[in-house]
């Protein structure tokens, strides 16, 4: 099964950090390398993460960015999202929700994957890394 997926800048973060290749973000990066999973993004979302995988704290090299960044690019599909007029409790996720929201009206097979379930409505498209993995094994 292949799924959209709106990538939510904590789940890159974490699989970038995190030094277990088993972990549940690492599986959500492989699959977007693959081809499983294909990213959907807006400029606003591109923005963000250039900004955030760009922060000196994180040390992340600009050769690894840069290529998560054109991978997500040449294999993602862009969308620019109407407002929707949500109010989300941290608003700066909303260019994540909006964008799902796009997407699923062309394809109801589009998550949105973040590490903070709570910052977004109680929607089933809402999932975390460990559950859009569950959700492609139990597809095959």
């Amino acid at each position: 099964m292949t799924c959209y997926a709106v990538i939510d800048t904590n789940v890159l973060v974490s699989a970038l950090l995190t030094s277990n290749n088993d972990s549940a973000t690492v599986q959500v990066v492989s699959k977007l390398i693959e081809g499983e999973i294909i990213p959907v993004y807006s400029n606003e979302i591109k923005k963000e993460y250039r900004e955030v995988l760009g922060r000196r704290k994180f040390g992340f090299s600009a050769d690894i960015v840069s290529y998560l960044l054109s991978a997500m690019e040449q294999y993602g599909v862009f969308i620019e999202p109407s407002p929707s007029g949500i109010i989300l409790p941290d608003m700066k996720d909303l260019p994540f929700y909006e964008v799902v929201l796009e997407k699923m009206k062309e394809s109801n097979d589009a998550y949105l994957v973040t590490g903070n379930t709570k910052h977004f409505p109680v929607k089933p498209f809402v999932v975390t890394p460990r559950e859009l993995m569950d959700i492609l094994k139990n597809a095959k």
